[in-house]
């Protein structure tokens, strides 16, 4: 059996407005964050984040399970659905220092996601054919997201 290959495909990076806190329970958080827009660039995509959707999380014991959905649209116009779900886990002195805009590396903090794509558009049917994974950091304001494909 072959080891995976991944290859950079392009980065997204989403504008987020401030989340809001829906709910608590003894053990567990659920927030959400609605997306404000953004850019994807890249080799393999480049066109922008459309504004609505957003992530939505539950942090349980010191990590946070998300699911974001929200939709792009490729240089040519195409619209393109993106549903990530991942994880991100980090120390209190490590999210301090993001939200005070620091750009913290991201070996310092786990920030990982998989993000599944839909488009019947000819030209990126790819993006619905081939598994992802996200390597994702918090920077100036925005979540970031490198996407690779696994080949």
């Amino acid at each position: 059996m072959n080891d995976p290959v991944l290859e950079y495909a392009f980065e997204i990076r989403v504008d987020i407005d401030p989340h809001f806190r829906i709910g608590r329970s003894a053990d567990e958080e659920l927030t959400f964050t609605p997306v404000a827009g953004g850019t994807v660039a890249g080799p393999l995509l480049n066109g922008e984040v459309l504004a609505g959707g957003g992530d939505w999380a539950v942090e349980r014991s010191g990590t946070a399970q998300l699911e974001a959905r929200y939709m792009l649209r490729a240089d040519d116009g195409a619209v393109i659905d993106i549903l990530n779900r991942g994880y991100y886990r980090a120390s209190d002195d490590v999210i301090a220092r993001v939200e005070a805009g620091e750009h913290v590396p991201e070996d310092e903090y786990y920030f990982r996601t998989a993000p599944v794509f839909q488009t019947d558009a000819a030209p990126h049917r790819w993006l619905a054919e081939h598994q992802f994974i996200g390597l994702a950091r918090d920077e100036d304001g925005q979540v970031c997201v490198r996407v690779y494909v696994v080949r």
